[in-house]
């Protein structure tokens, strides 16, 4: 057996696996309650120190 089938087998069943457990740790992290503050914090991060422009006013 070559090492490229090895490879293939284990990316097929395993590393399949190891995958989908990590996307859905990453994607469960934020709908943590600590989680979901830090995302709310760093989705209005940009607006956070912002002055108004004449564009805002019309």
């Amino acid at each position: 057996m070559s090492s490229y089938d090895t490879l293939r087998h284990f990316a097929d069943s395993w590393g399949l696996v190891f995958m989908g457990v990590s996307y859905l740790v990453l994607v469960g992290w934020h709908f943590l309650p600590r989680g979901r503050a830090h995302s709310r914090a760093a989705s209005t991060m940009i607006f956070k120190d912002r002055e108004d422009t004449e564009a805002d006013h019309g």
